[in-house]
């Protein structure tokens, strides 16, 4: 392995010697036990107050990386990078134990890690989950920079509802505010050691808060927080159906009318990240509606709609086309890929084969409900998404999808399912979109 790479401002992120996975936990996995607490049990169907920004100024993937690296994504014309959601090794149970737990997230790390290394990966961007079940502090060497500390690049994180979620003794207070671990993690003033990593290198994310935009050669990423409830997801106050601000709205509209400008004159696709999925047909959460309709009505304002959305939440793979007529009929994807290692969720029961169309939206392949991760690929003209799967009998690429990001169409050619990779890893019935709330 070479010498681990070092981000212009200090960043580090792996260790300058490989080392093997773990097989148990540095420290039990208690926190189911807070879903009885007080806390919880008065708070569960509530939305948490989050922080607004630092600022609003776009990331740029410069800061992040070295002149080097992003030269040489400048000079290969194309940008590769990753996405995934619902990463933490927690599930134990008598059917699970903590090493199969640990394994089910390693070989996805592991595969990913892999192709960091032999392969032009720029960056992780983490669907959110980070960590199980209530985004402890304790839980982060486990559940994130152990598996992940051979990965040399920047890993930028939106929270998922576990990242917020809060218990407490009593009913009025919970014992740690909400996001806190994931602020200190991934929100940090400076780039700087972690006081959960367990003296891993990786150091912290300097992200101004749980909402972001960031800019990288082809491609920006747009990142909302759907905030804690297991469903639906809440991105603003619904009009003052929740007790939290409409900054995130006013803060998507900006983006996209800045992203609508930026894009004339340097192409580049446009991602729209959350966690909680607008489609989905899981058996557990179903999709989120008021989400779905907040995005739409920034769009509309500005007159401009993203190339792609990607979620996690539902831990399984799924890929819809929306197609939207206020768009002039542009073919999205709207992606699933909660499959980053914790507890696979099945599709709904008695779901017909893909394809399935209701409304505008098109169920294009049947759910995937194995572990495995995103690959993008985006050179300004195209954007594919690869769905590549990882468990202990090796790697193998599932499902792809290519957007024309000139017409906003979809390809049949660029499709290809369920092609079979050789690469191992490393030893060692209806459409729904559910809750509009």
């Amino acid at each position: 392995m070479a010498s681990p790479t070092q981000g212009p401002q200090g960043q580090l992120y792996a260790d300058p010697v490989p080392s093997p996975d773990e097989t148990s936990f540095q420290q039990d996995n208690t926190s189911d036990a807070y879903y009885s607490s007080p806390y919880y049990e008065a708070h569960e169907y509530q939305v948490q107050a989050f922080p607004a920004a630092a600022n609003t100024t776009p990331l740029n993937l410069t800061t992040f990386l070295p002149a080097d690296i992003i030269n040489a994504i400048t000079a290969a014309g194309k940008i590769v990078f990753h996405a995934v959601g619902d990463t933490g090794a927690a599930k134990v149970s008598s059917r699970q134990p903590a090493a199969e737990a640990i394994a089910n997230q390693g070989r996805v790390a592991d595969a990913m890690t892999a192709d960091v290394a032999v392969s032009d990966i720029a960056f992780f961007f983490h669907l959110g989950d980070v960590i199980y079940q209530f985004g402890e502090a304790q839980y982060y060497y486990d559940q994130f920079y152990e598996p992940y500390r051979n990965y040399d690049r920047p890993i930028f994180a939106i929270p998922g509802n576990h990242d917020g979620m809060v218990f407490g003794e009593g009913s009025a207070a919970p014992s740690v505010p909400s996001l806190s671990a994931f602020l200190t993690n991934f929100c940090a003033a400076t780039a700087a050691p972690s006081p959960d990593a367990g003296g891993l290198m990786r150091t912290t994310m300097t992200q101004p808060g749980v909402y972001f935009s960031l800019d990288a050669p082809f491609v920006s990423i747009i990142g909302l927080y759907s905030n804690v409830l297991d469903g639906p997801g809440v991105i603003s106050s619904q009009g003052g159906a929740y007790p939290i601000s409409d900054e995130q709205l006013n803060f998507l509209q900006a983006q996209l009318l800045r992203l609508k400008m930026l894009k004339t004159t340097s192409p580049r696709a446009v991602v729209l990240a959350l966690h909680h999925p607008p489609l989905s047909v899981d058996a557990k959460h179903g999709g989120s509606t008021g989400p779905l309709a907040d995005i739409d009505t920034c769009c509309a304002a500005a007159g401009f709609w993203p190339d792609m959305v990607l979620s996690g939440h539902a831990h399984l793979y799924q890929r819809f086309t929306r197609t939207v007529a206020a768009a002039g009929g542009k073919q999205t994807p709207y992606i699933v890929s909660g499959s980053g290692g914790y507890a696979a969720t099945a599709p709904q029961a008695g779901l017909p084969a893909a394809p399935v169309t209701v409304g505008d939206a098109t169920l294009e392949v049947n759910p995937i409900v194995d572990f495995g991760y995103l690959t993008l690929t985006c050179d300004g003209a195209t954007l594919t998404a690869t769905f590549t799967s990882a468990d202990a009998s090796g790697v193998e690429v599932r499902d792809t999808v290519s957007v024309d990001l000139a017409h906003g169409t979809i390809g049949v050619a660029a499709v290809a399912k369920h092609h079979k990779s050789s690469r191992k890893l490393p030893p060692q019935h209806k459409l729904t979109r559910a809750r509009r709330s």
